[in-house]
């Protein structure tokens, strides 16, 4: 399945899933009942390349974790959406917000839940580790997995679509 540079060329907002997307997906407690996640730099700055370029992002998350609003917060994100198992409503408020129509919205995501804003969106990006059923009905699955660079892969084919790669 090759990458729709043709229907990305009029994305100008883009909805993240954070575990399995911007994480592997794992979840580590430690003794003491903190979390840990790790997230990608590239992911990072591939994000602030985005928005550089004029795309619009948030974070739309079944879990709540503070560790994602810290990480929304290193990278300028304004739009993080914590607890919502059911997405669609995140969704909507986004776009709302920016002032975005769905025929330019992207959504990336791995898992079930995230099926419903596949049906909202123009695109719906997976990642190879996501669950089949989502990856059969997204319109590209990447190469990355999630947690490993997901964002930087897609950012950069994103960016040539619409003619704003720099490099």
């Amino acid at each position: 399945m090759s990458f729709p540079a043709e229907k990305a060329s009029t994305i100008t907002a883009i909805t993240l899933d954070v575990d399995g997307v911007l994480t592997d997906g794992r979840i580590t407690y430690t003794d003491d009942g903190r979390e840990i996640k790790s997230f990608n730099v590239q992911d990072g700055a591939a994000i602030k390349m985005l928005m550089n370029a004029g795309v619009n992002i948030a974070l739309i998350t079944g879990r709540r974790s503070a560790m994602v609003e810290r990480r929304a917060s290193e990278l300028g994100i304004e739009h993080v959406y914590q607890g919502n198992e059911k997405k669609t409503a995140a969704f909507q408020d986004f776009l709302s917000r920016v002032s975005g129509a769905p025929a330019e919205t992207m959504h990336v995501g791995d898992d079930l839940p995230d099926l419903a804003l596949f049906e909202l969106a123009h695109l719906g990006i997976s990642v190879p580790n996501g669950h089949p059923t989502v990856r059969s009905r997204a319109d590209w699955v990447t190469e990355t997995s999630g947690g490993n660079g997901v964002v930087r892969e897609l950012a950069e084919r994103l960016l040539r679509a619409q003619g704003k790669w720099p490099y």
